[in-house]
């Protein structure tokens, strides 16, 4: 099965259902090379939690890089921009646990929620995004997860109701580790960085304008910095240099046009920006590995 993403940055799939909100998605990018995006830069009001199963991957969580292997966990909190490459070449998967703070929203009676894990759930504190990094404690907690994705595969009688008190527990044990009035307002600053939302409107615009030749300068002055410190945060927010990202934005759409449409390559090239098809073709070789008429056949 391969890795597909949102269509917006912002968007993000429906959830399971309004009473439990939350869904898994699991991701599976075969013979991935080095390097080679398996989660689209996007944000969402949901709390994810990736759980590695096969191969090594890195990801940016708003602009902090993690390294993850099989059993390693990460935690993107709410509205928290978040991307993920490949470290190595083979298979790689992972599941991602999806859910909205309101799948909690009968413990708000209870005072040791609201003392301890509701501080979480409204973005007053964050988590660390690699728990086991700041306590190793907590790789004690990842078969509770485990528990969740077996839950949702076999989809037994309240496995809903198994998921959410599970995650619950999860997050109550984190907050025991990590309790809330311990956390430093660093790390709250941190991830509601003002980079992070000057840039969201920017980012927003490259998946929405593949056909645009937006330059450095202009793209800069987009989020008013000069060129210099732009280049410097972009990488360190995305992972990647500018043009970089542009043309993974261009051949990510690029793939979308020739799997879901009848385009002409010559077509799908000026769709994405690229006037010269020769160059096109180039350019999806370069981060896809094959040319774009081996992708359509």
């Amino acid at each position: 099965m391969a890795v597909t993403y949102p269509k917006e940055l912002k968007e993000y799939p429906q959830l399971e259902e309004k009473t439990y909100p939350f869904r898994l998605f699991f991701n599976q990018c075969r013979d991935a090379k080095a390097e080679q995006n398996i989660l689209f830069l996007h944000w969402h009001e949901h709390f994810e939690i990736i759980m590695m199963q096969e191969g090594r991957a890195i990801f940016h969580v708003d602009s902090k890089p993690y390294e993850a292997g099989p059993g390693e966990v990460i935690i993107v909190p709410s509205g928290g921009l978040h991307v993920g490459y490949s470290l190595c070449r083979g298979d790689i998967a992972y599941v991602s646990i999806v859910f909205h703070a309101s799948l909690f929203k009968d413990r708000n009676q209870d005072s040791q929620h609201e003392q301890f894990v509701a501080p979480y759930l409204n973005n007053r504190y964050h988590f660390p995004v690699k728990p086991v990094e700041q306590n190793p404690v907590c790789s004690t907690y990842y078969p509770l997860l485990a528990n969740i994705i077996q839950e949702v595969r076999e989809k037994g009688p309240a496995f809903q109701l198994v998921v959410k008190n599970q995650l619950h527990l999860f997050f109550t044990l984190l907050s025991r580790t990590f309790p809330p009035h311990q956390m430093s307002d660093r790390h709250h600053s941190e991830r509601h960085s003002v980079n992070r939302e000057r840039f969201k409107p920017l980012l927003e615009y490259l998946e929405l304008h593949f056909d645009d030749k937006i330059t450095i300068e202009s793209a800069a002055r987009f989020v008013n910095l000069n060129p210099f410190h732009f280049c410097k945060t972009f990488k360190k927010l995305t992972g990647r240099t500018f043009i970089d990202y542009v043309n993974l934005c261009r051949v990510n759409e690029a793939e979308r046009l020739l799997l879901e449409t009848d385009f002409t390559i010559t077509e799908i090239a000026g769709k994405v920006g690229c006037d010269n098809p020769n160059y096109f073709t180039k350019l999806y070789k370069q981060y896809k590995g094959l040319t774009p008429s081996g992708a359509r056949k």
